[in-house]
């Protein structure tokens, strides 16, 4: 096959796709049921369907605690083990950058110095 049958191919399974994501979205719309409006979200059933919704996203959050904590704990391990592994690049880089933007974040502290003292002079008076 030489590239141009390859870009020919290539196109006709992306349109392929796209035929059949639409399809597929298309499908689920028309399943989904109309929604008045006026009648949902009027005076007396706002407040209930507020704490409707609430109360399914709670259900939701406390049914995948364990697994949102687990990926929690896994992710800051993660995070602990490459930290140990490039600690020294890390801290290399670092010096770099602090050399490199010296200038830079001199002024900025300066700045960001005078902002502050501004602020509290004008938060004393």
């Amino acid at each position: 096959m030489n590239l141009d049958e390859l870009r020919k191919v290539r196109k006709e399974n992306l349109l392929a796709h796209k035929k059949k994501k639409r399809e597929y979205y298309l499908k689920s719309k028309f399943k989904k049921k109309v929604i008045n409006y006026e009648d949902e979200l009027n005076d007396i059933n706002f407040l209930s369907k507020i704490k409707e919704i609430a109360h399914n996203q709670k259900l939701y959050v406390d049914g995948r605690m364990d697994s949102i904590k687990k990926k929690l704990k896994e992710y800051q391990e993660f995070k602990k083990e490459y930290y140990k592994q490039n600690k020294e690049k890390i801290l290399e880089y670092n010096k770099e950058y602090r050399e490199r933007k010296k200038e830079e974040l001199r002024e900025y502290r300066r700045d960001y110095y005078k902002k502050l003292k501004n602020k509290n002079k004008l938060e004393k008076e």
